[in-house]
């Protein structure tokens, strides 16, 4: 004699079942493998998508902070020749009205004024 399939009531899937994988065993998931694993590769292939985007980013940022750093030295560099050129003008200028540029720098005088001088006057 065959034996006769019941349909009896499955028990009602709980949070534990889930935490410990029990669900994985029920004859629903048996019947439906197939999307599963395709739910299971699509998140994989979502997973390695996002990964590869944050590399790109970590590039991107990398590259940004080298930009901000030569936008820094050509401002620096163009405010270097402004002054060469302005120097090289005023020299021009200077040579014009028949002045000359000091060969030595000038010294500064200090003149000390004397208590006695001072009752004096």
């Amino acid at each position: 004699m065959a034996k006769r399939t019941t349909n009896r009531p499955q028990k009602r899937l709980t949070f534990i079942d889930i935490i410990k994988g029990n669900f994985l065993n029920r004859d629903e998931i048996k019947t439906h493998y197939k999307y599963f694993l395709l739910l299971f590769i699509l998140m994989m292939a979502m997973i390695y998508s996002n990964h590869l985007v944050n590399k790109k980013i970590k590039i991107v940022n990398a590259l940004k902070e080298e930009t901000e750093e030569y936008k820094s030295r050509n401002a620096y560099a163009q405010s270097k020749l402004i002054k060469v050129k302005m120097e090289s003008q005023l020299g021009k200028e200077v040579a014009k009205d028949s002045l000359m540029t000091l060969e030595n720098h000038p010294h500064k005088l200090l003149i000390k004024l004397d208590s006695t001088d001072a009752k004096t006057k």
